[in-house]
């Protein structure tokens, strides 16, 4: 045995579990009477926002919550959800936040197989959870939000419980609970389900530290910067960062609903200097009209991630004051794990060249160890020219402990000792990762594999354009083709000619739309386009 290895164990003094909670004990010790949360007419200082997650997690302890039971959320971005980061865990709990958009049976199935012990719900959306408890195999303890700003048409009372008096049950002294393992798990978010029911995926203590950690060196965020919640707080605990900007003390801007007036205004109120969103959210500022704008008083930092942007879009963010990072990841790997960091070799480029750039979703995060493109069948990486697709293979401590109750889903998932993500993609040979559709969203016509997002990026920079999304459509002769569903700009009408017309001239025949729909298109609430929903129209 190595002398490394003789009377170095580890002990109290020199080895405590990783935990983002301690992120929020820290910027309540060093910031207290600094703001923390602003939300309309609330305001909490760090010091509150602590006391107030203690007491939350003590209310839990004293009705029967432990270490290992879950507790659900299904909320809007308020300061109740951002709360729940902290205090579902401190308890010991597993917190499990809810697409607040989901119909009752999807809600029903994901309280029924998460065993959730207790759900926390804003009153808003009381109609489709009503008929969810009604499908509940057992009874939980229901939590209501009650929300001045939420739409008051649509109130109603669902439990025999109301949040701030349950908070007020808790004990202000309360020892909150640090995981005894950082591989503990600390949330379950469910994917989307568009195919048969979703999975459960668990997130542990040491993934969220690290990932908190990992985004804010990568995104070069600073200490105090002022960050506005536009990515839901449900969706991968909105990208973590509920863990990551208590780390930095920086101040959090909750916004309850999109609102593309509503967000010039907080920007321009709280000198907001960051922001995540959808591709389609940023396509929303930039269309918006001048009477919803507020010119930026200083550069704000944009995170976008979801469906691959069109290429136009950074140019008109840019135009607008807005510095946008495009980033890569999903659900299974707490957010985004790759990033299209910037190379100053790239400064000489034209703009088109330099736009085409920042599409790609780049190189891995710091807090991942390895991201590569692999033939799914050798396991082998494909050639870094460019042109070869394979699929997107993730190693790290930032993927998931894996599927909840589903070992088979679990191990297909990792097999080879690799995260297998579904997205297939192609090796640029400086190492930069270009996504090149989802598996399951090429359309292979008459033996040829056309990218359904290489057409959309065609299609987008028509100026009448507003958003597209590319499917196949089942064909005698070829088998399947492609099919453009188009979202037109406002006052800018084009026709179905027009727009095969534009497509030709720098696609290849094959690749060309043989159909193109005008409408709007169905989308999830983080913005991205429901393909599934516009296969069915075939």
């Amino acid at each position: 045995m190595s002398h490394y290895d003789t009377n170095l164990g580890k002990n109290a003094a020199n080895y405590v579990p990783l935990t983002p909670l301690s992120f929020l004990e820290r910027a309540k010790d060093v910031y207290p009477n600094y703001e923390a949360i602003v939300y309309e007419d609330r305001k909490y200082t760090w010091n509150e926002v602590y006391k107030r997650a203690i007491k939350f997690a003590s209310a839990l302890e004293k009705i029967g919550i432990k270490k290992g039971d879950t507790v659900s959320f299904l909320a809007f971005n308020t300061p109740e959800i951002f709360e729940a980061h902290y205090s579902v865990p401190m308890s010991g709990a597993v917190l499990n936040t809810i697409n607040i958009r989901l119909d009752a049976n999807t809600i029903s199935y994901i309280l029924n197989h998460s065993d959730a012990k207790v759900l926390v719900v804003d009153r808003q959306l009381h109609a489709e959870v009503k008929k969810a408890l009604s499908k509940l195999e057992k009874k939980i303890t229901i939590i209501d939000i009650h929300d001045k700003f939420a739409d008051q048409s649509k109130l109603e009372k669902i439990g025999d419980l109301e949040y701030e008096k349950f908070l007020d049950t808790g004990d202000d002294n309360y020892i909150w609970k640090m995981p005894e393992d950082e591989w503990q798990a600390i949330s379950l978010s469910y994917t989307s389900g568009t195919t048969g029911n979703p999975k459960g995926v668990v997130y542990h203590h040491r993934g969220s530290y690290l990932m908190s950690t990992g985004s804010a060196v990568a995104w070069n965020m600073p200490n105090r910067l002022n960050f506005l919640t536009i990515v839901p707080m449900f969706h991968c605990n909105g990208w973590c960062y509920p863990w990551t900007v208590p780390m930095l003390n920086g101040r959090t801007i909750c916004l309850r609903n999109i609102d593309i007036k509503k967000i010039f205004e907080l920007i321009d109120k709280y000198d907001v200097t960051h922001f995540g969103g959808a591709p389609i959210v940023l396509n929303m500022i930039t269309g918006a009209p001048e009477s919803d704008r507020k010119k930026l008083k200083n550069k704000v930092y944009v995170l976008t991630a979801g469906a691959p942007p069109p290429s136009i879009i950074f140019k008109k963010m840019k135009e607008l004051g807005f510095e946008v990072m495009h980033v890569y990841g999903l659900t299974e790997t707490y957010g985004h794990v790759t990033q299209c960091a910037w190379n100053d070799d790239w400064n000489g480029f034209d703009e088109e060249k330099q736009n085409e750039i920042k599409a790609r979703q780049g190189v891995r995060y710091p807090n991942l160890e390895e991201a590569a493109i692999m033939d799914p069948e050798t396991m082998k990486e494909v050639p870094k020219d460019g042109k070869t697709i394979g699929e997107i293979m993730l190693r790290g401590n930032v993927v998931m402990k894996g599927y909840f109750k589903d070992k088979d889903a679990t191990d297909k998932a990792m097999a080879g000792g690799w995260f297998h993500s579904g997205d297939l993609a192609v090796m640029h040979p400086d190492g930069y990762v270009k996504i090149q559709d989802r598996s399951k969203d090429i359309i292979i016509s008459g033996g040829e594999n056309i990218s359904s997002i290489e057409i959309e990026n065609t299609l987008s920079k028509h100026p009448s354009v507003s958003i597209a999304a590319v499917v196949a459509k089942p064909d005698e002769k070829w088998g399947e083709v492609p099919c453009a569903f188009i979202e037109i700009v406002k006052d800018k009408p084009t026709t179905e000619k027009e727009l095969i017309s534009f497509c030709k001239e720098t696609l290849a025949g094959f690749k060309v739309p043989k159909q193109v729909v005008f409408c709007e298109l169905p989308k999830t609430s983080t913005g991205k386009i429901q393909k599934f929903e516009l296969r069915k129209k075939f």
